[in-house]
């Protein structure tokens, strides 16, 4: 997937080492330190088929990555197609407007509607105003608010 010279992939097990600096940047951005072997997990859901979890590097036009995105497709009490819920989209700070989020989300677009998905959906912190001003043009903001415990 591509946008604006901007290309999106799957991760591959070599991705490893690229996918931990992105992701380390994505906690650091909002200010979360997991338990110990949580990434090590998440990283080992995101590549095996057991699980319905998937992960996308974006690279800038030069092959550097750029970009992570990790989502998932689960079933929907609210329809007989099931939903995608895109978990995690992150672009390095320097890459940033450049259209590395939008070739991310559009790669789950794709990969939702070879499923079937009658959703894809996603959460951001209501002071993202950068990546709002994106989800802005690609999604459409809902009325409800999450709640956690």
């Amino acid at each position: 997937m591509t946008s604006a010279g901007v290309t999106a992939r799957h991760l591959e097990a070599a991705d490893r080492a690229v996918w931990d600096g992105l992701w380390q940047g994505y906690l650091d951005f909002y200010e979360v330190e997991l338990p110990p072997g949580v990434s090590d997990r998440t990283w080992e859901r995101l590549l095996h088929p057991q699980f319905d979890m998937h992960g996308l590097l974006a690279h800038d036009g030069e092959g550097r990555a750029i970009g992570l995105c990790n989502y998932l497709f689960h079933p929907s009490t609210w329809s007989l197609q099931p939903y995608c819920y895109l978990e995690d989209l992150y672009v390095a700070e320097g890459a940033r407007g450049r259209g590395g989020g939008r070739a991310l989300i559009e790669m789950v677009y794709a990969a939702a509607d070879a499923r079937g998905c009658e959703r894809v959906y996603w959460v951001t912190h209501d002071t993202n105003t950068a990546a709002r001003s994106l989800y802005d043009k690609v999604g459409r903001l809902r009325p409800f608010v999450q709640y956690a415990r």
